[in-house]
């Protein structure tokens, strides 16, 4: 599904075969390009270009980062994405509930709970996480 476009490209969430982390897929012709987004952090980075030696300018896939960190194209994407493949790709990770934030690799302290479940609800547009073991959920406002 379309989630906006940028300079005749547009971003789309693939709805068939898709997989963890969320992103959005651009095919540029000669290449395509995957960026991922989250549903714990506003932030969109680029994941991929494929194949390497027809990358695009520098400036273009900047321009198409820009263009999906914009609130409203964000939503739309982590709404397609929650309402076609139901995760937000957060169950079994690492949450810091002092940093706020999930952790790859740190030492378990106690402040870091395992998310047993993560709930996207688009209406908010906040991620609902229920962590093992801890005395209280988190809600993060995107």
């Amino acid at each position: 599904m379309n989630v906006c476009r940028y300079k005749g490209l547009s971003l789309v969430v693939m709805l068939r075969d898709e997989h963890c982390p969320p992103h959005v897929h651009v095919d540029g012709g000669t290449w395509s390009a995957r960026f991922r987004f989250s549903f714990w952090h506003n932030g969109v980075e680029l994941w991929d270009v494929i194949p390497h030696s027809h990358r695009p300018p520098l400036a273009m896939l900047e321009g198409l980062r820009q263009a999906l960190r914009q609130p409203a194209h964000l939503r739309r994407a982590r709404g397609i994405w929650w309402s076609k493949l139901q995760t937000a790709c957060l169950d079994n990770q690492l949450w810091d509930w002092q940093g706020n934030e999930v952790v790859v690799m740190k030492r378990v302290a106690s402040t870091t709970y395992m998310i047993g479940s993560a709930r996207y609800e688009p209406e908010g547009n906040k991620t609902l996480l229920t962590l093992m073991g801890a005395p209280e959920g988190v809600e993060i406002e995107l």
